[in-house]
Parts: structure tokens; sequence; C-alpha cells
């Protein structure tokens, strides 16, 4: 998954379940929220079909417009194999969406002058100059702004064997286990090329400059701050039983295995900044709403910075610091992301400008291409619908009610 092209299907996943059964949908008695309504209960009967064609796991989704969460639903099973079904408490593991929240760490870091964009990462984390430089690439340091938006030159994975499996309180000497086998394949600044390690890499640097461990930062400075309760890196004791088993297939039509996605519970590796987050449908809405609001917590001008291309040569698609952005044709802005890992696939995505967003996960690592084109539509569909809509309407909103 990972990629910039992504944005144009993310959307139709967004909208997936959240409770353990299906709910109704109940508009406000005004003609004009019909719109909404409509776009919705389109997209709940498309993800019930899909459901029906593929019942492996769980879909759930939630769907926000503003501050407000106005639909959600979920279908399947959290757990096949104990028959729980998922819900608003259900966690799900949500991949690269974790870059998101490394990149909006970096930017409440350079806020409050702790770092500077353009700053070089080997002023705070000189062991990146282990790097391994191919010949053709130059020694120029490789700085915030360019890991944060891929644009460090450096491969998607390191050398190292094992280098994304151990215990989790070992993943900063993963990373630094990690740095001189790493490959610099083309000079800082010049291209985009999507890098995991890179991401790794940025949140060890961001923890040094900061004086702080990196986890406790995204504890402290964004879950806690924005009451994301059920958010977290490591799975605490009597917590398990939350988490929806992750359905990892190995090839077309093997079995489903729930064992792979278990035994990351406790270790991933370097894969901490840019994959290690578990959390719910409701909690990661909160933070998507963070990206446009004024929670008084990353100012505006920072937040826009994110959701600003900085892919050298991309004017309509590229990457900003931990967000895909998409400039359709109607000159409005989408932003977002997605995660794919073993058991796991989520969506996140949201017109910064509509102030609209939608966010699906589901607990199997397949079969999503199906989905994809999905949300795209209802997103872009709604925002479309609240860009225009007179100003008197700005009240009329769609709410779930269970």
């Amino acid at each position: 998954m990972n990629r910039i092209i992504f944005l144009s299907g993310i959307i139709g996943l967004l909208l997936l379940p959240f409770c353990h059964s299906a709910q109704k949908l109940e508009p406000i008695s005004r003609p004009d929220t019909l719109t909404v309504q409509q776009v919705i209960a389109s997209f709940d009967k498309q993800l019930e079909e899909e459901h029906l064609a593929d019942t492996v796991g769980s879909l759930s989704a939630i769907v926000f417009i503003g501050n407000e969460i106005v639909w959600s639903r979920a279908f399947g099973k959290a757990d096949n194999e104990k028959g729980i079904d998922a819900g608003v408490s259900t966690v799900y593991r949500i991949g690269s969406i974790s870059k998101t929240f490394t990149a909006y760490l970096m930017m409440l870091l350079v806020q409050d002058g702790t770092i500077g964009l353009d700053e070089p990462v080997a002023k705070y984390l000189p062991e990146i100059k282990q790097l391994k430089w191919k010949e053709g690439s130059d020694t120029s340091e490789i700085t915030f702004r360019e890991l944060a938006s891929h644009t460090g030159g450096l491969a998607r994975e390191p050398g190292l064997s094992n280098a994304a499996h151990g215990p989790i309180g070992e993943w900063e000497n993963k990373v630094l286990s990690s740095i001189p086998t790493t490959e610099v394949t083309f000079p800082p600044g010049t291209k985009f090329s999507y890098s995991n390690i890179g991401y790794g890499i940025l949140g060890l640097a961001l923890s040094r400059a900061a004086h702080e461990p990196f986890i406790k930062m995204v504890e402290n400075r964004i879950f806690k701050p924005l009451h994301m309760t059920s958010s977290v890196y490591i799975i605490p004791a009597g917590y398990a039983d939350r988490v929806a088993v992750g359905y990892h297939r190995n090839g077309f039509g093997a079995k489903p295995d729930g064992e792979v996605a278990k035994a990351e519970y406790a270790g991933r590796g370097y894969k901490v900044p840019n994959g290690g987050i578990y959390t719910t449908t409701g909690d990661l809405a909160r933070f998507a709403m963070a990206q446009y609001s004024d929670s008084g917590r990353l100012a505006k001008k920072f937040r826009e910075m994110m959701q600003t291309i900085q892919t050298p040569g991309a004017e309509k698609r590229g990457y900003g610091f931990g967000l895909n952005v998409i400039y359709p044709q109607d000159g409005s802005k989408i932003a977002g992301h997605d995660g794919s890992v073993a058991g796991y696939t989520a969506f996140m995505l949201f017109s910064p400008g509509s102030k609209v967003g939608a966010i699906v996960m589901r607990n199997c690592d397949y079969g999503v291409e199906r989905i994809e084109g999905k949300v795209a539509k209802v997103v872009e569909g709604l925002a479309g619908y609240l860009r225009t809509r007179p100003a008197s309407n700005s009240d009329t909103l769609v709410h779930f009610r269970p």
C-alpha cells in the first residue's frame, strides 16, 4: 500500500462500520440533508455487500464532518475463532498511518523551536552519518524536512536481517543497528522515495532533540490532549481481548492465519515511529479532526505545512509531512494516509477545506483493492456537497444514532 496514488481510492474505505450491528441513520428533519444521507447510505450498502462477499475478519469505519462524528458502523468479527463482534471499542493496528503522528510530533517540536525543519538530522543523531551512500549520491546532510517527506534518498528498508523483529523496548537499538545497512540511493531533496527506515530514524532523532522518549512524547503531546484513550504502542495487560485478531494470508487461497500478527504485539523491531500504533476508529477520528481544527496545539500554519506537497516536481499529487496530498480537478485538497501491516489495513482521509473525513480499519491484510475505489468517491462527494451548499445550511448534518 503506502503509495502516493492511494488517495484516488482511499475514501471509499473511510466509511466502514463501527458498531456491533447495523444501525439506523436518522437525518435531521431538513430536506437539504438528503444528499449527505444518500451518500452515506449508498456506501453503507456497498460495504455490507463487500462483507457478505468476504467474511474474514471485520470492517470498521467512521465519518466525521467538522468536529462531529456523523456516522459509524462495524461489520463482522474482531475474532473469528471466539465469535467476538467488532464494535466501538475494537482496537486495530493502523500501520503507516503512524507516520502521520510522527510528522505531527515533528511539527510540534518545530513550533516549539526545539528543531528546525531544515536542520541536519546529524546535529541530534550523529549516527546517521553511517548511512551507506551509493556512488552517484553526494554527502549532503539529510534534514528533518527530507526524512519527513521521503525525499532523503534512503532505501525503503534497511539491509539488517530481522530489522522488523524484536522487543518493542529495543526499537531504538534496532534503528541504530539498521543505519549502517541502509543505502542512500540518490542525492537528498531531489526526488521522492518512500522509506520506512527513514521514519524510524526520524522518530529517534526527535527523541534525541527533545531529550524525551519518543513513545512518551506521542502519548503526552498527542494521545492525551486529544483524549485518545484507546491508543497505544504497547498492548497493556488485560488489553489484548480488545484488539481485533489480525488475519494474514500467505498467498492466494491460503487459510487466513491470526498468529503472524499476534507475534508482533510485543515486538516490531525498528517499526515503531513508522508503523507501531494500535487504536480505534473513534480515536483516530479525533486525530484526523485535529488536522483541520484550531485546537490550540498545532498552529494552522504548521498544519498547512504538513498538508503541502514536498515532492520535487509534483503539483497535483504528492507527499507532504506524514500525509499524502492530492488536488482534485475542482481545486480542493484531500489529504490522508493508508497503512498495511501483518493482519491489518487502515485508511484515513480528510478534506481540510470542507472539514470532512472518513476512516476505515480492517483486520485482514488482503482484498482491500475492492474497497479502495469506493472510499475516495464518498469523501470527495461529501466534500463537494459541503463546499457548494448554501451558508444557511451549515448546521444540517446527518447524525448517527445507535
